[in-house]
């Protein structure tokens, strides 16, 4: 299977997903107190996608598993973020816990996507004659 395009990945798409839902939850009135917060879960959440967007463009294999690393980092910076939000008070126990589910699965595809890159004979369209 080839993919042309960053968008025909479903880590992207997942991640895109999460990060609509992050963006909802940040528009409450109570992260809007929090103004640095409700900007830096926003960043984190919107640089899974753009990072694993951003290595599948550089058309390398070590590139893309170098931002894929990236974007796996971000993922977890949204879950220790998202415990943060539930502990003072700014999403429920349920909706926290759906959206750390989301993100677990998020970074555990992106591990699996590094994992068979890793062990794959493609090196990208950069290396192409």
């Amino acid at each position: 299977m080839t993919l042309s395009n960053f968008e025909d990945l479903e880590i992207w798409k997942l991640s895109r997903a999460l990060s609509k839902d992050i963006y909802q939850i940040t528009d409450s009135q109570e992260f809007k107190s929090d103004i640095r917060f409700c900007s830096q879960i926003r960043a984190a959440v919107g640089s899974i996608m753009d990072n694993i967007a951003e290595g599948f463009e550089r058309e390398g294999k070590k590139e893309f598993i170098q931002f894929l690393y990236i974007a796996k980092g971000s993922c977890g910076e949204v879950r220790s973020q998202l415990y943060r939000a539930m502990d003072v008070g700014f999403i429920p126990i349920d909706q926290c816990n759906s959206l750390l589910e989301q993100t677990k699965n998020v970074g555990t595809k992106i591990s699996n996507m590094i994992r068979y890159l890793k062990q794959s004979d493609i090196e990208g369209n950069k290396y192409k004659k």
